[in-house]
């Protein structure tokens, strides 16, 4: 039996290594709902090796679940939002870095620059934050991101309040919701979750 395809988003990963293989079992929870997925990744995810992966396993990891060669440059991601490729783009992990430029109106990046080409044309941006100063430096943008149109959040808590104090990291099995939410409009609630 066929499945009905949903739509298509575009989901990109940033250089939060530790989270990558979290956020990619979620990418392939939208692909068993249906969703066509068009993979981004951040100058970091796809040039940087690290003990958690090598860059080049991770895009081809993606490029399989999806079906779409990984959109790792400006030219790129550019057309996301004028030529209607996507509906949104979900970024997760959504780094430290990547919040500051996006609160910053920078899109100097693959991931900045999808986000740019998206909300141009009114598409949503949910983010799940993965960073450790999130109530630290990361926590202005935080704020300065939900004030605005189109932004959304995976709802997120401390990971490791003990350990991490200032570190902040969104529950990716809330992802497949938060993306129904952000698609109708609305946040995902409650935004602060505990982490058991």
């Amino acid at each position: 039996m066929k499945r009905q395809l949903r739509g298509t988003v575009a989901f990109a990963v940033c250089g939060s290594f530790c989270t990558l293989g979290a956020a990619v079992a979620q990418a392939e929870q939208l692909v068993r709902q249906g969703w066509e997925l068009l993979p981004v990744m951040s100058y970091a995810a796809s040039g940087l090796n690290t003990r958690f992966g090598r860059a080049d396993e991770w895009k081809d990891r993606l490029e399989t679940l999806t079906g779409h060669r990984v959109l790792d440059t400006l030219q790129d991601v550019e057309p996301l939002g004028p030529r209607q490729l996507a509906r949104a783009l979900v970024v997760a992990p959504c780094t430290g870095t990547t919040l500051a430029r996006l609160a910053a109106g920078l899109s100097d990046t693959p991931v900045t620059l999808a986000a740019k080409s998206l909300l141009r044309v009114g598409c949503p941006v949910l983010l799940a934050v993965s960073t450790n100063d999130g109530l630290g430096a990361s926590g202005e943008n935080i704020a300065r991101l939900m004030q605005r149109k189109h932004y959304y959040f995976v709802p997120y808590g401390q990971d490791d309040a003990a350990q991490k104090p200032q570190s902040l990291k969104a529950d990716l099995t809330l992802l497949p919701a938060a993306l129904e939410a952000a698609l109708h409009g609305q946040q995902l609630q409650p935004v602060l979750r505990e982490w058991n």
